[in-house]
């Protein structure tokens, strides 16, 4: 009696996901190959803001981006983080406050299953929807132990604000 109630509501918010539009693109910092690759994604999708949380230095960043064409206007350079769970809990707050509920997310393929771990507690938690956009390379994925940490530590965040950076390397 009550899985029917519980299978309409994911119904649901499954199709709510599918029509609802997206309105950023988030690139994690850490390859001068993910900002290439979000260029050319981003020039197939011109009406989307860009943010780039870490990444390479601001002045050859807004470069690369300019010299390919995006509108500066578009671009928004975020360097407050200082790992892959802060990159994500230092940028949820201005998605929530310019009300953007639905991302593609790009990052390293290798990188990618710990993205998609911290993006579905600290995104999640703020009803923000992604899509992952995994850059190719030729790496092996990370280990588990990475993204179990991590993992943990986005859900520290969600229950206390605080992301235990200071407890662990990069």
């Amino acid at each position: 009696m009550l899985l029917l109630p519980t299978l309409l509501w994911l119904g649901y918010q499954e199709v709510k996901s599918q029509l609802e539009p997206y309105q950023a693109i988030l690139v994690l910092g850490g390859s001068v190959q993910r900002e290439k690759f979000a260029i050319e994604f981003a020039q197939n999708k011109p009406d989307l803001p860009i943010w780039v949380s870490g990444g390479s230095p601001k002045e050859y960043a807004r470069n690369l981006f300019t010299q390919a064409g995006v509108d500066r206007s578009r671009l928004h350079l975020d360097y407050q983080a200082v790992d892959t769970v802060t990159n994500f809990t230092t940028l949820v707050g201005e998605f929530q406050k310019r009300g953007i509920k639905k991302i593609y997310l790009i990052t390293s393929d290798y990188h990618m299953r710990r993205a998609e771990t911290i993006g579905q507690i600290v995104l999640g938690s703020r009803g923000i929807d992604f899509t992952p956009i995994s850059v190719p390379s030729q790496r092996s994925p990370e280990p588990y132990n990475k993204t179990i940490r991590d993992g943990g530590r986005a859900l520290l965040w969600v229950l206390t604000g605080r992301t235990g950076s200071t407890l662990t390397k990069r």
